[in-house]
């Protein structure tokens, strides 16, 4: 049954949800107080990297992140396709690198496990390491390879997803400056600034570092908080880094523009959004150790996003019990990137009121009263 649906955030995962409920057949609005894709979608590295980003187990997390990874080559084909704008999606595989011993047998223990999931890695040291990432300092005692993960230039990925919104019928409305929920039980009805409401059967909640606001509207808690992630990046010539280069410091990305990206410093700042010498230096002398020939080369572009991120550092996806007219999809911290197409799916299978897998629980929306 088509339902009219309106989705309060216009950041990746609720241009995701919209471009799935829309393909599905269902009528959408999108409500966005900025502009979309302004906050941590814009400012994301792109990773798609669910072995290399979890260093524990094969959690709900982890789970959920391997099956978003799996959808990606079909998901993107067709935002590209619906869009007719192109954007980088590179299957470059990533290494996580460890400079002792003790590190190298962690992640033997890593690849053990998750070889189990799907990853085809191999642990690589000495001339097997270096042939495959040749500037890589030799001060790297190993490093795990997975040929499995990929990642997208996030800017142009949100652009292409924002346009083949709007191709397939979406109604986006954004720059609304601020948004409230006048009625959410027995019909839905979210006022704008301006006063225009916008109405519709259910309410799908994907307001980033800002769902917390909603709480109280709901009578549940929402601890999803702002972390602030620093990033820079440096003009580089023949892509010297061929990989996703990973640490327990950070990360390297080397884009198909030939900028080499560098993340991520986090702190506690609110919602401030401003780049801080003491952040970037922090990046500055991990990657230097990483790849000595950074060493006296500057970035020459310095910036900073707002992650999501919830006391358990899992996302809150689901409807409520109150009434399942609301689905939250919210706190999914610096994986929004990664989880867009999965989360996408779980929103809509939720308003079908199809089947969801079981490891979806952990991330019940009610969990913290």
């Amino acid at each position: 049954m088509t339902e009219t649906i309106v989705i309060m955030g216009g950041g990746v995962i609720g241009l995701s949800c919209a471009f799935e409920l829309r393909s599905r057949g269902h009528e959408v609005t999108v409500l966005e107080i900025n502009r979309c894709g302004g906050q941590a979608s814009g400012a994301a590295a792109g990773m798609l990297a669910p072995y290399s980003e979890n260093l524990e187990g094969p959690d709900e997390f982890f789970r959920l992140g391997v099956e978003s990874l799996r959808l990606y080559p079909e998901w993107q084909s067709q935002v590209k396709r619906v869009s007719g704008m192109a954007f980088e999606y590179t299957p470059s595989g990533s290494l996580y690198i460890a400079y002792h011993e003790a590190d190298r047998l962690a992640l033997e223990g890593r690849l053990l496990w998750q070889k189990e999931f799907g990853s085809t890695g191999t642990l690589l040291e000495g001339d097997a390491l270096f042939r495959i990432e040749p500037m890589l300092s030799r001060n790297v005692r190993a490093a795990l390879h997975t040929p499995e993960e990929c990642h997208l230039y996030a800017p142009e990925y949100v652009r292409a997803l924002e346009q083949a919104c709007r191709f397939i019928g979406v109604r986006i409305f954004d720059q609304l400056e601020s948004l409230a929920i006048v009625e959410w039980q027995r019909e839905i009805v979210v006022q704008s600034a301006d006063q225009r409401a916008f109405g519709g059967d259910r309410l799908i909640v994907c307001s980033g570092a800002w769902a917390r606001e909603h709480g109280d509207t709901f009578g549940i808690q929402i601890p999803v908080y702002p972390i602030r992630g620093q990033i820079c990046a440096y003009e580089t010539e023949d892509k010297p880094v061929r990989h996703m280069v990973f640490s327990n410091q950070g990360y390297l990305v080397g884009k198909e523009n030939s900028t080499l990206v560098c993340g991520a410093s986090e702190d506690v700042a609110g919602f401030d959004t401003s780049v801080t010498d003491k952040g970037i230096d922090r990046l500055r002398r991990w990657n230097k150790q990483a790849f000595p020939f950074l060493e006296h080369r500057p970035p020459f572009h310095r910036w900073a996003g707002l992650r999501p991120s919830t006391q358990d550092g899992l996302p809150l996806i689901g409807p409520l019990s109150g009434s399942n007219r609301v689905v939250l999809a919210v706190g999914h911290y610096r994986n929004g990137i990664l989880l867009s197409p999965a989360t996408a799916k779980l929103v809509a299978d939720y308003v079908e009121e199809k089947r969801v897998p079981d490891y979806n629980r952990a991330f019940d929306p009610e969990r913290f009263g």
